[in-house]
């Protein structure tokens, strides 16, 4: 099987990364983003073929001619990384902004489904060995203030993911909701709208994950044996974990 990868959300975080590390493995690369110049620096730095795209998830008909049109020598595509999402609006939700909701319900739903959908074909040709790996996360499945859309959003992505895996049995497609815990990227700046000191502050005095750990796992996940599949991979920092419940007391 060809080892070409196609990654959304590319320019920064996890997509980066993993554009990074898949090309160590020596994998082609389609990589997708908005930010069309951190495209072309990244592919720069990358001994390896690669295929960019300035592509907005959001936008069905645009996802579908990226798809359509691929270059021959990247048409083959054996694995989906659906990593393009954001969080938004970090206050709770009576003072949220509604369109904060919809620009995420957008991006982490509607823009996971488009390129999956319009990379189905493909990947079922792939066949055996194919994988589909969905970017979730641990507010997907455990509450917290702020969460509210986001987390939703994130369950989606958990469902969806199992629910793609009943629909592709027999195809020999692979699919893995990674749900990762407290990270260092871009993460809280997006969700700030650009607050650095808010950003400093969530990671100060502890060690979060990185971008790089996230992409190890999806490696991991992409190249095991053909008759493994991990269903849904949380990862957490070790210095992360549950707190009680909230009890409103008089």
């Amino acid at each position: 099987m060809k080892k070409i990868a196609f990654i959304t959300g590319a320019t920064s975080g996890f997509g980066r990364a993993a554009a990074k590390r898949f090309a160590q493995d020596g994998w082609a690369l389609v990589l997708s983003g908005r930010r069309e110049e951190r495209l072309a620096a990244l592919k720069s730095e990358l001994d390896v073929p690669v295929h960019t795209i300035k592509l907005d998830v959001r936008d069905s008909d645009a996802v579908a001619q990226a798809v359509s049109s691929l270059p021959a020598e990247f048409a083959e595509v054996s694995l989906l990384v659906n990593n393009a999402g954001l969080a938004l609006a970090p206050q709770g939700a009576p003072d949220v902004d509604l369109k904060d909701w919809h620009t995420m319900i957008d991006t982490n739903v509607t823009g996971l489904v488009n390129v999956t959908h319009a990379m189905l074909p493909t990947l079922i040709r792939s066949g055996r060995g194919s994988s589909i790996i969905n970017v979730g996360s641990i507010a997907g499945s455990w509450p917290y203030p702020g969460s509210h859309v986001y987390g939703a959003t994130k369950a989606f992505v958990e469902q969806f993911s199992y629910n793609l895996r009943c629909d592709l049995q027999g195809t020999g497609v692979r699919v893995t909701d990674i749900a990762p815990g407290l990270a260092e990227t871009e993460f809280t700046l997006v969700r700030t709208k650009g607050n650095q000191d808010a950003s400093d502050n969530l990671y100060s005095g502890t060690e979060p994950l990185s971008a790089e750990d996230i992409a190890e796992q999806m490696f991991y996940v992409a190249t095991l044996p053909e008759h493994i599949n991990i269903n849904r991979l949380e990862v957490m920092p070790t210095r992360q974990a549950w707190s009680p419940f909230a009890i409103d007391r008089d």
